[in-house]
């Protein structure tokens, strides 16, 4: 991959169309934590993954890094909650496709069938990710221009909408609108910081990349302005014609489309159109993560820290067939088991959606923490791109980013004024047990194997 190539997947992994909804539940407030948050958390994020990346650029990303830094164990453990999240997300991707299919080609559709379909298009993505990189990095590719196409379309749209004083604003974006309140809607702080990480990703394959000391830094920096600004400028366009209290999280971006464009004929084939290239965004994102996520755990289970299985590459194409096959069939059981007990499509999306964000989050403690420790037990490695300032800034960006994952794992779990959401805190307890007991099966197999 050339710098092109990391920019295009970087943005295609980290700016979500289907996030801005829930961004935008919280009215104004939302481009204050976005712009915040910019300089608090995405900012020192970017810098500290782009001096990881030149200065340990091997092939397994967050995996190498936290291994070198803690140990096999600490990074095995880091590398299972970055991809058991990859099932639970995708199914909850593959729920707001169809979700969105039905509701603009399909509105009889129930939410069976949806699963179902959601379900064959989950194996159809797993089909693609075990293809050779040369081929599958074009998924990714098309996926971040078609999302900046929608973004484009959105963003334009929104601005005629407020520049227009025929068609008032559907929110209140008076200065006090724009100070945040400690309420529930605080809880999607959470997705604001989910929606910063990701600049990691792209190192999980630098053995593919054409020059990556020199590409990384570039890639970072070129994508991380893309992300900002089409976050802010894309949920102010959301806010723009949808009342933040009447926002859907599933269908919320697909209603705006139709507000904005939707009032002829043309305008609503082009906010069909519009809702399309979102959809395959969606299956764009699917791919872009199962890209990185697999390559790093079979890298793991090539390492003997898990199981074997998930270490299995194709014979010819040397990519993860194992991890893709065990995230199909596990995708499968979740969209199977969830179908049973949820009552609608939005809250079988947000159930998931913050399930995965507690077991995602978790392990950047630990690569945050691999930056810093090889700051002061390497210090004499060779780092083309080095954050500027010395010891102080390091601990400074050290902290900033640590603090605000924390908070982000807490918000998924805790809606302030209502308490925790346990079937969340159950979903992240269980997925660490299941981590440790796979943890220790491996530990077994390899000293008898020895």
């Amino acid at each position: 991959m050339g710098m092109v190539d990391m920019t295009l997947f970087t943005v295609s992994a980290i700016l979500f169309l289907d996030t801005l909804a829930g961004s935008a539940s919280m009215g104004a407030a939302a481009l204050t934590f976005w712009l915040a948050f910019s300089v608090l958390f995405f900012l020192p994020f970017g810098l500290i993954t782009s001096e990881m990346g030149t200065a340990y650029p091997e092939q397994g990303g967050i995996y190498a890094w936290v291994r070198d830094a803690l140990g096999k164990r600490w990074g095995t453990r880091v590398t299972w909650l970055y991809w058991i999240n990859l099932p639970i997300w995708s199914a909850s991707i593959f729920v707001m496709f169809t979700s969105i299919l039905s509701q603009l080609f399909w509105p009889d559709l129930e939410l069976g069938g949806q699963l179902v379909l959601a379900i064959l298009f989950n194996w159809a993505i797993i089909g693609l990710t075990c293809m050779p990189l040369k081929y599958g990095k074009w998924i990714p590719n098309a996926g971040a221009l078609v999302k900046m196409v929608a973004f484009g379309a959105l963003i334009i749209a929104g601005v005629l909408h407020a520049l227009d004083p025929a068609k008032p604003l559907a929110n209140d974006f008076s200065v006090q609108a724009f100070i945040p309140e400690w309420g529930s809607g605080v809880q999607y702080i959470a997705i604001v910081i989910w929606g910063m990480v990701g600049f990691e990703l792209m190192s999980a394959a630098s053995d593919e990349m054409e020059n990556p000391v020199r590409d990384i830094p570039r890639a970072t920096l070129f994508s991380g302005l893309i992300i900002i600004f089409g976050n802010v400028l894309g949920i102010f366009a959301v806010l723009a014609v949808i009342p933040a209290e009447d926002i859907n999280m599933v269908e919320g971006l697909v209603d705006t489309f139709l507000a904005l464009f939707g009032d002829s004929g043309m305008g609503r084939t082009l906010a069909i159109a519009m809702s399309v290239c979102f959809m395959f965004s969606l299956l764009s994102n699917a791919v872009t993560w199962s890209l990185g996520a697999n390559r790093t755990i079979a890298k793991s289970a090539q390492d003997g820290e898990m199981p074997a299985f998930l270490g299995y590459e194709h014979p010819k194409y040397g990519t993860p067939v194992g991890a893709g096959i065990v995230v199909g069939v596990l995708v499968t059981l979740l969209l199977g088991f969830y179908g049973l007990v949820a009552t609608s499509n939005e809250e079988l999306f947000w159930l998931l959606f913050a399930a995965q964000g507690v077991i995602f989050m978790t392990p950047y403690m630990g690569a945050i923490v691999a930056f810093m420790h090889a700051r002061i037990n390497d210090p004499d490695r060779e780092r083309p791109f080095r954050i500027p300032g010395g010891k102080p800034v390091a601990w400074l960006v050290t902290v900033l980013c640590f603090s605000c994952i924390c908070m982000s794992v807490l918000l998924f779990m805790y809606v302030p004024g209502e308490g925790f959401d346990w079937p969340v805190v159950i979903g992240g307890v269980t997925a660490l047990a299941l981590g440790e007991i796979t943890l220790r099966y491996s530990e077994i197999k390899r000293s008898r194997r020895d």
